[in-house]
C-alpha cells in the first residue's frame, strides 16, 4: 500500500546543553491518528514544538501536506488554518473569559464554529451540570477542564491536522475514554484527518492509536503501524531454569520465583527453539516499554 504524509522532515536537529533532538528522517502518515511516545526528557516536546512553528531555531527541513514548507507556517495562513494544536500549558490568558476565548478564535481562525464550540463545551461537560456559560474566566478552571476547554477550541475549527502534546495527561480516565472518541470521531469526518499526539498513558491511548514512534534520547528508535509492530515483537514466557537461555535474546525481562516474561523479535523466536515457553501477541503498551528499556540510561 502506497503511503502519503502530511509531515515529511529531513535531518532535523536541535542542541542544547545536555540534550540533541537528532531526526535524519521524519514521516507523520496522513489519514491516521499516531502516538509519539517516550519517557520524560525523550525530546517529544521539542519535536512538536517544532513541527507546529513554535520553536524556530533548528536544523532541517520540514513539508507540510504535501506542498508547504517550514518557512510558510508564519507566513501564508493557510498552513496555521489546516492545523489545530493543544499543549501541556493552556495559551488562554488567566483573565479570558469562554466568550472570549470564542470571540478570539472566530477572528484568528475563518473556519471557527461557534455553535460547535458550545456544544463541545457541553459534550466535554465544562462547566459541569450548569449551562454554558461565556462569562466564566480561565483561572477558575481545573487543570483537567482547561485541557479540556483548549480541546473544545481547537475541535470546533475546521482543519485537516491535529497535533497534541500530552492531551490526556490532566483528564480522568472517564475523560481519556472521551479524548479517544473525539480523536476518532474526527479521523472520520473527513478524507485524509490525521492526530498526531504525545502519551504517557499508552494503555488509555492504545484504542485510539493507528500508528506509533517511539522516541528516546532525541531520537526515533522505533516506528510503525501498531498492527505491523504486534507481528514484530513477541511476549514469551517460561520457567525459571531457563532464564539464563532466554537472556540474550530478549530485549527485557522480568522474573520472579516461578519463572520470566519478556519480549523479543518475533524472527528471533527461533533461538528459544526447544525450551517450554509459551507466547502471545503484546499489547503496545508492552512494546513501548521495551524499546525504550533497550534504549534508555535508566536500567
Amino acid at each position: 500500500m502506497d503511503q502519503s504524509y502530511v509531515i515529511e522532515g529531513q535531518n532535523i536537529k536541535k542542541s542544547f546543553k545536555n540534550f540533541t533532538l537528532d531526526i535524519p528522517e521524519f514521516k507523520l502518515p496522513k489519514g491516521f491518528a499516531t502516538a509519539l511516545i517516550g519517557e520524560n526528557g525523550a525530546g517529544k516536546t521539542t519535536l512538536l514544538n517544532i513541527l507546529t512553528g513554535l520553536r524556530l531555531d533548528y536544523e532541517g527541513n520540514l513539508r507540510y501536506f504535501d506542498k508547504f514548507t517550514e518557512k510558510d507556517i508564519d507566513s501564508i495562513p493557510e498552513v496555521k488554518e489546516r492545523i489545530g494544536y493543544t499543549g501541556t500549558d493552556t495559551y488562554y490568558l488567566p483573565n479570558w473569559t469562554v466568550g472570549q476565548i470564542a470571540d478570539i478564535s472566530a477572528i484568528v481562525f475563518d473556519k471557527f464554529d461557534y455553535d460547535k464550540f458550545k456544544k463541545l463545551c457541553d459534550d466535554l461537560a465544562i462547566f459541569g451540570p450548569a449551562d454554558f456559560d461565556k462569562h466564566k474566566k480561565v483561572h477558575a478552571l481545573s487543570d483537567g477542564t482547561k485541557t479540556k476547554l483548549m480541546l473544545a477550541g481547537v475541535l470546533a475549527r475546521e482543519t485537516d491536522l491535529l497535533i497534541m502534546d500530552e492531551p490526556a495527561s490532566p483528564l480522568d480516565p472517564l475523560m481519556r475514554d472521551k479524548l479517544c472518541e473525539l480523536i476518532r470521531d474526527y479521523i472520520n469526518s473527513g478524507e485524509n484527518k490525521s492526530v498526531f499526539f504525545s502519551t504517557h498513558n499508552i494503555s488509555d491511548m492504545e484504542n485510539v492509536t493507528d500508528y506509533a514512534i517511539i522516541m528516546e534520547q532525541g531520537k526515533i528508535v522505533e516506528q510503525g503501524f501498531v498492527e505491523d509492530l504486534k507481528e514484530k515483537y513477541i511476549v514469551v514466557k517460561g520457567e525459571k531454569e531457563d532464564i539464563e537461555k532466554v537472556r540474550p535474546v530478549l530485549y527485557t525481562m522480568s522474573q520472579s520465583n516461578y519463572g520470566f516474561e519478556g519480549i523479543c523479535l518475533a524472527e528471533n523466536l527461533d533461538k528459544l527453539a526447544g525450551l517450554d515457553i509459551v507466547t502471545e501477541t503484546p499489547s503496545l503498551f508492552k512494546i513501548s516499554v521495551a524499546v525504550m528499556k533497550k534504549n534508555s540510561l535508566i536500567k
